[in-house]
């Protein structure tokens, strides 16, 4: 091949390059107000070198379904909801974690309620999402109080149908995560009998699938989408008051409860670490004492961490 021929050649593969660094798309599952809202507010989605197609969940177990069928590339799923997936044999991975204070997490009752402590629910019945923090959450201050979780009635409920079931009387309690905590808070429709302080880890993920990890092109577009999230984050928690007029209309929620649900989260994305992994082996040996995981569970092969969050 002359030299002609040879410079002809590379242009052609570089044209190739070029076009399939274009058409690359990225199938992001996302939780209303979540990672859209806040990248969308922080103008981290501008200039883009790579398609997004949301889909958005009305919480995790749906949004783990669609991980685990292929149907989307990754998803922020939190600590809990992520080990159910895992355990139930799903090809996807961690390769980032949203560290935040999980005071927003927590079993809620009716303003007048008699109830003091997670003690008193013994006989009583709580709603929640069957997998969800808020599951983790109740399961925990269950045990904390020396309960056992056969001793209440759990209702397995969305977000929506478990607020209602706890306004009309039909349940106790109600094991949430923010804005809904912030929610029931603001509006006085709700009372926090637990909060997540020293329950929970406050961890949440990017999971992705093994096959998008894979793809040379989609893990690349994986890493600067990791860090254009923390970059979000950072100006999220700088600009609350902005941020939270922009959340509360995304949510359809008053501003004081998205402001209330956002500022007391203080979220930061970073890297995965040992620490968070040795906090997440902890959360899976605690589901499986508690029955909800039918094995031991190693949880190192479930992260991946060949991408690196860039701090300033």
């Amino acid at each position: 091949m002359n030299k002609l021929s040879f410079l002809a050649f590379s242009l052609l593969l570089a044209g190739f390059a070029s076009a399939r660094a274009e058409t690359v798309t990225l199938r992001i599952a996302d939780q209303k107000g979540g990672m859209h809202a806040e990248m969308a507010a922080a103008h981290k989605l501008d200039d883009l070198p790579y398609k997004i197609e949301w889909a958005e969940f009305p919480a995790a177990a749906p949004l783990a379904e669609a991980l685990n069928a292929g149907a989307v590339d990754a998803g922020i799923i939190g600590d809990a909801p992520l080990l159910f997936s895992i355990a139930a044999g799903s090809q996807v991975k961690a390769v980032g974690v949203s560290k935040a204070q999980p005071t927003g997490t927590a079993l809620v009752v009716a303003p007048d309620s008699p109830l003091k402590s997670a003690a008193d629910l013994k006989g009583k019945s709580i709603a929640t999402g069957r997998g969800s923090i808020g599951h983790f959450l109740a399961l925990k201050a269950l045990e904390q109080a020396g309960v056992s979780a056969d001793a209440v009635t759990w209702r397995f409920l969305t977000p929506a149908d478990a607020r209602i079931a706890l306004m009309n009387g039909s349940v106790d309690a109600w094991a949430t995560w923010d804005p809904y905590t912030a929610l029931a808070e603001t509006t006085r429709s709700g009372r926090v009998l637990v909060n997540g302080n020293g329950l929970a880890t406050g961890n949440s993920f990017l999971a992705a699938t093994d096959a998008a990890i894979g793809d040379a092109a989609k893990r690349a577009a994986l890493q600067d989408y990791l860090n254009r999230l923390a970059e979000a984050d950072r100006w999220a928690n700088s600009h609350v008051d902005d941020y939270s007029a922009t959340l509360a209309k995304i949510i359809g929620f008053p501003q004081d409860a998205a402001g209330k649900a956002f500022s007391r989260r203080q979220p930061r994305w970073q890297s995965i670490d040992d620490a968070t992994i040795q906090q997440q082996q902890e959360t899976a040996d605690f589901y499986r004492k508690a029955g909800l995981i039918q094995k031991g569970l190693d949880v190192q092969p479930t992260f991946y961490r060949g991408l690196q969050i860039t701090q300033p």
